[in-house]
């Protein structure tokens, strides 16, 4: 963390996830003057602990009082305080349904960005609406669908500024809890990667979907009996996943103009898997999307050039 700016910020993001807490120092015309993280995440948080551990991250930078902007798990129900969610079709982003924290230290003021939700078929997202609008500010005009790699996968459709319909795939957290915590585990030591055997896994997985059941345990099996190394292993289990969450989402990206937003690595993987179906999906930072789109919540403020 960077105690001594040169610089008063003009407003301050903020991305509170479950597990993390991500601040930044903001200029008025977008540039970050500092940066600063930590493990308390709303899951570790109870309602009376988000002030003190977002003044134990971000109170040095507080004396010319500049608002915080926040997003993501923080405006959930077991949040700092709930931001209901806003329902589809809408934009991503609205200043004014924007809720304010309570707040003790007079030097605070904080505002938090609802989720949006989909009533059918049910679905909600939270912080990635954030990462939506920053993409829309980024690329002006885009009409097409946004992938949001990650613990939950999200596809997004957008025309004419809004959010017209979204899907989740639990398919991050699947792979964690497979690859951790199932059987599957004791062929999965190790980080290793195979690109041959993570793209035959994704065509297998788009060619016959119905079959991830019985494709999951021959991981197994071919550990035991084949030799399969646990590099193979790791790699064709993010295939199968990441394959059949494609072949889910087939609506979504066939014929489309897709952009990925999301991890470096994580991304490059949808990106791979989306080029052998003929889909050459652009790529941006999480990090730049969020900013930019809270940057649409705080008043005069232009995107770094």
């Amino acid at each position: 963390m960077n105690d001594s700016l040169q610089t008063a910020p003009a407003w301050i993001a903020v991305d509170w996830g479950t597990s993390n807490l991500r601040a930044w120092a903001m200029s008025a015309d977008g540039r970050v003057l500092a940066e600063a993280g930590s493990d308390d995440g709303m899951g570790k948080l109870s309602r009376e602990g988000f002030e003190p551990a977002l003044l134990r991250l971000v109170g040095s930078w507080l004396d010319t009082r500049p608002p915080v902007f926040a997003c993501g798990m923080v405006g959930s129900r077991q949040g700092w305080c709930e931001a209901p969610y806003r329902t589809v079709p809408c934009p991503p982003l609205d200043a004014d349904k924007q809720i304010t924290a309570p707040t003790t230290d007079p030097r605070l003021s904080v505002r938090i960005a609802p989720g949006l939700k989909q009533t059918q078929p049910a679905d909600v997202m939270r912080g990635e609406e954030t990462q939506i609008a920053g993409a829309l500010r980024l690329l002006p005009g885009y009409d097409g669908v946004f992938c949001l790699p990650g613990t939950h996968s999200k596809w997004v459709h957008v025309s004419a500024g809004e959010v017209v319909s979204f899907q989740t795939f639990m398919t991050g957290e699947m792979f964690a809890l497979l690859s951790e915590a199932s059987v599957l585990r004791h062929g999965m030591q190790g980080t290793g990667w195979e690109d041959a055997a993570f793209d035959a896994a994704v065509s297998d997985a788009l060619s016959r979907p119905e079959k991830i059941g019985a494709r999951l345990f021959a991981l197994r099996a071919e550990g035991l009996i084949a030799g399969l190394s646990p590099a193979a292993a790791r790699s064709r289990l993010s295939g199968l996943l990441i394959g059949t969450e494609l072949a889910a989402a087939k609506p979504y990206w066939l014929g489309q103009r897709v952009t990925l937003i999301g991890a470096e690595k994580l991304s490059a993987a949808y990106a791979r898997a989306l080029a052998a179906q003929g889909i050459d999906a652009q790529r941006l930072s999480a990090t730049d999307c969020t900013l930019a789109g809270l940057a649409t919540l705080a008043p005069q403020t232009e995107i770094a050039r």
